[in-house]
């Protein structure tokens, strides 16, 4: 926090010339309304509110180069915005500025559907870029839950459900298009599968969550729809037995597209937020991508690992409504959970570790939570041993924050120790600068912060995050 107040006192006022300037450029895109500024000056985060000078809409590559530049003139930060679904305060306006809104950069410029690629505006959605080549008989598989853009997602190097067998933005973003802190226009990458031409500068901007530059355009694989999907759930009577069905059937090489673990206080969560009346016992959620016959073969490898394991009730959902209503629940998780303590805030932190590790570190977590009396669930995309903690807390009650703020860096450090990662797709931003040096060290740091200070030397990048100045 101290972090937080220290940044905030070096906010300086916007000059009104370069508002003026602005108002020129974007007309009635460009606002300084307070409705406006309170909408761009909040996300998923537990953090308060931190508001920006003014909010503009850009339309165009070349418009965001002309703000950049105005903006560089002065000084004066820039915070990019795409949907506003982050978790880690991405997108606070922690020194003041301006935030440029992406979103209405929606437009999908080329699918070539022969090399399985699509180039998109960084405002374009995951959901509207499916909905858009659904008839070409291909998808785009990164679903971090939220209908997060496609620039967003490239910002954060996000990950969500399919991870287990597709991968994540890292693996999935070919090329991009940059504007840099001075406002050149850059493009990184090819629509080519491989390339060793120099530096990997789109694996710089990658996950570089707009401290090094904006991103306007991404260029993605795509993958061909599977012939056959199934999805199932199974109940356990413990997490340990939940995890390690998960273990086991990667272990075995069942090629899992997706595998999610609700514990019981998640699933008693999205029974009552979805009207469901699913067992009130840790519960996995899989998916089973490929042929009538693999995917009959994965699911029933899969069942008779889980009766291994003391599952019950193992129930299979082949039709597309019924999977979607079970993917729907599952994404609706983190609103249904902040129904279990009305007026309470939610602070949500995950981590990664081996999947050797996960049951370990998975109950570790739980046993801290419940030890500190904490509302909680744990959720997880346990198939690359990612999970995800949401602790419900009383914004009003420091030593409520104090006791979730404990778990989370208990949490990390037990990560760390088993050879995780402090986030496996929250990002850093503002909530979790203060692991890096735990996991990186400080040489890694320092690295860090050269190429910062190289890309972006004014520091007006989305300032105060990642790394401290």
């Amino acid at each position: 926090m101290n972090h937080i107040v220290d940044a905030q006192k070096l906010r300086k006022p916007v000059p009104e010339a370069l508002l003026t300037s602005l108002q020129a450029l974007f007309g009635n895109r460009f606002s300084t309304t307070q409705a406006m500024r309170e909408h761009h000056g909040r996300d998923e985060s537990s953090y308060d509110p931190m508001l920006p000078d003014a909010v503009v809409f850009a339309h165009t590559t070349e418009e965001v180069a002309a703000f950049i530049k105005l903006c560089s003139s002065y000084e004066i930060p820039v915070i990019p915005y795409g949907t506003g679904t982050s978790l880690e305060g991405h997108v606070l306006a922690l020194q003041g500025g301006i935030t440029i809104d992406l979103s209405q950069m929606n437009q999908v410029l080329a699918v070539n559907g022969e090399d399985l690629t699509a180039t998109v505006q960084a405002g374009v959605t995951r959901k509207q870029l499916n909905q858009e080549i659904k008839d070409s008989g291909l998808f785009f598989p990164i679903d971090p839950g939220a209908d997060a853009s496609i620039g967003g997602m490239a910002s954060t190097r996000a990950s969500g459900t399919n991870a287990v067998r597709y991968g994540t933005m890292r693996e999935n973003t070919l090329a991009l298009t940059v504007v840099t802190a001075d406002g050149n226009i850059i493009k990184t990458g090819t629509r080519a599968k491989k390339s060793s031409a120099g530096y990997d500068l789109t694996r710089v901007y990658v996950g570089s969550e707009g401290t090094l530059g904006i991103i306007t355009e991404v260029t993605v694989r795509l993958y061909p729809q599977p012939e056959a999907v199934s999805a199932a759930i199974c109940s356990f009577p413990s997490v340990a037995d939940a995890v390690n069905t998960v273990i086991q059937a990667i272990q075995v090489g069942v090629p899992l597209a997706r595998v999610e673990l609700l514990d019981e206080n998640g699933v008693k969560a999205i029974n009552a937020h979805d009207k469901m009346s699913l067992p009130e016992n840790p519960l996995l959620l899989f998916e089973f991508h490929g042929s009538e016959n693999g995917v009959k073969e994965q699911a029933e490898m899969v069942q008779e690992l889980a009766n291994d394991n003391n599952a019950t009730g193992f129930e299979w959902a082949t039709r597309p409504e019924d999977r979607t209503r079970l993917w729907t629940a599952r994404h609706n998780a983190y609103f249904a959970l902040l129904q279990l303590r009305p007026g309470a805030r939610a602070i949500s932190t995950d981590c990664c570790v081996p999947i050797s590790r996960l049951a370990e570190c998975v109950l570790e977590t739980k046993a801290d939570c419940e030890s500190q009396g904490l509302i909680h669930a744990i959720i997880g995309h346990v198939g690359d041993g990612n999970f995800h903690v949401q602790m419900m807390v009383d914004p009003n009650d420091p030593a409520d924050i104090a006791r979730a703020e404990g778990v989370n860096a208990r949490m990390v450090a037990r990560a760390l120790e088993m050879d995780g990662t402090c986030t496996g797709e929250h990002g850093v931003g503002l909530h979790k600068m203060d692991f890096l040096v735990q996991e990186h060290g400080e040489g890694a740091i320092d690295v860090m912060r050269a190429i910062k200070h190289a890309l972006d030397p004014k520091n007006i990048m989305n300032p105060g995050k990642i790394v401290r100045w």
